[in-house]
């Protein structure tokens, strides 16, 4: 619930909107050229391939990764992690690894619909204020967003989800012991997410450059 159905609104709008800014500012470029009509293409490329997997990532991160650090740096304050240690319970089976699942799981299906929110998002724009036809706005995304594509955003996305949650609750486990400690991880928490999201997908496009050399 925490990691799916309570982000939907958030990753909804915000790539609705991320989706509607990112075909004007493209198509009013475009339109100086007279290339408005490859609009479809540049919108896959650019905001389907790269800026959903990321946005859609963020907002977990922001959500749900401070609410993991902040949830489990308070069990460490109230000796709760060292309750299930005596208990023989270990807290990275119990704590950290349900809730990697959970990220790894969700953010795939977030960030699809994250894609057609911004798709529709950009389509409605573009048919609207500059005259494109939908079939040829879709027909230019499907060109260029592949089912490999797809694949690969989907892959990603896995990974994204379980890297937010391996650092949300790393930070939560490192806390200090004090009550400023649970505030200062779930920012932490946030900061070292959106630092290794934007590391990884560093490495991901710098993969993509090689191959095509």
């Amino acid at each position: 619930m925490c990691a799916g159905p309570r982000c939907l609104a958030p990753v909804v709008m915000t790539n609705l909107c991320a989706g509607i800014i990112f075909a004007i500012q493209s198509a009013r470029e475009m339109a100086r050229f007279g290339s408005i009509s490859s609009l479809g293409g540049i919108f896959a490329a650019a905001f389907c391939r790269e800026l959903a997997p990321l946005l859609t990532a963020g907002v977990l991160a922001c959500q749900v990764g401070s609410a993991f650090a902040a949830e489990i740096a308070s069990m460490k304050l109230t000796d709760q992690i060292d309750a299930l240690k005596m208990l023989r319970t270990d807290p990275i089976d119990y704590l950290v690894m349900p809730r990697v699942i959970a990220c790894a799981i969700m953010l795939p299906i977030l960030t699809l619909l994250a894609l057609f929110c911004g798709v529709a998002g950009g389509g409605l724009i573009t048919t609207q204020v500059y005259e494109l036809s939908r079939a040829s706005f879709l027909d230019g995304v499907r060109t260029y967003l592949t089912v490999s594509d797809v694949l690969f955003i989907t892959a990603k996305a896995i990974l994204f989800g379980g890297v937010i949650a391996v650092a949300s609750c790393s930070r939560g486990l490192t806390a200090a012991l004090h009550g400023k400690g649970v505030g200062e991880s779930a920012t932490s928490a946030v900061v070292t997410s959106w630092l290794a999201l934007f590391v990884i997908d560093l490495l991901f496009a710098g993969v993509s450059l090689f191959q095509l050399m």
